[in-house]
């Protein structure tokens, strides 16, 4: 049985949900958010302490202005109603990602998200927000070359944005969609993976639980026999 304590998931499909089910990209973002609610309930019960949620990318950004403003304000309202229901649930909540070109408001709701929720224990989200993976392995070279330490595999670690968290076990791409994306690349060297076919809305916990049992029963080499 493989132990799992760090699970990655690549949230694709929303826009292309949206325009099946209810001929709206933003609809399909909404319906979305409910997915990421019922996989957080899910993770908790099966005592999974690290959830990394690839939510925007920096190539997201390339997006219709309007689609992208109702990405941030759907993060607003959420993360404004639901704070208080993660801090009971014991949920930390930390932010990856380059968080300067975001607004005041948006930036100043991310930090005290953070900081409300820094000293819970039993989940830990990392929330992927104008993340890449490029991006972030140069981010973490800059910070070598300024603190003058040597580039090693453990300096690049603690100074890539998931210091702290462990590599995660498994990565979880929904939407019939299969490549990275720019997401992890560092951290997911030996995470197996998991393509679905379906649409993140239509993600569901039983869909969840089936690969997390598949996986539990995965054999894992790391390039031994």
């Amino acid at each position: 049985m493989n132990p799992i304590k760090h699970v990655a998931i690549i949230m694709d499909g929303n826009g292309r949900w949206g325009i099946k089910n209810k001929k709206s990209r933003n609809q399909g973002h909404r319906a979305g958010l409910s997915a990421v609610e019922n996989i957080i309930k899910h993770t908790v019960k099966k005592k999974i302490k690290y959830l990394t949620l690839y939510a925007f990318s920096t190539e997201n950004w390339k997006r219709p202005k309007k689609e992208v403003n109702f990405l941030f304000n759907l993060l607003e309202e959420f993360l404004t109603k639901k704070i208080n229901k993660l801090i009971e649930q014991g949920i930390r909540l930390k932010v990856i990602g380059d968080k300067k070109p975001f607004s005041k408001k948006f930036f100043k709701i991310l930090i005290n998200s953070e900081n409300l929720t820094k000293k819970n224990k039993t989940l830990q989200i990392n929330l992927a927000l104008n993340y890449g993976s490029k991006a972030e392995l140069v981010n973490a070279m800059n910070l070598i070359f300024k603190k003058k330490i040597p580039i090693t595999e453990t300096n690049i670690e603690k100074n890539l944005y998931t210091n702290g968290s462990p590599n995660p076990e498994l990565l979880i791409r929904t939407g019939n969609t299969n490549r990275l994306s720019n997401f992890l690349l560092w951290q997911t060297a030996y995470s197996e993976i998991f393509f679905v076919k379906k649409l993140w809305p239509d993600f569901s916990a039983t869909d969840y639980n089936k690969i997390l049992l598949k996986f539990e029963k995965t054999k894992r080499n790391f390039g031994n026999i």
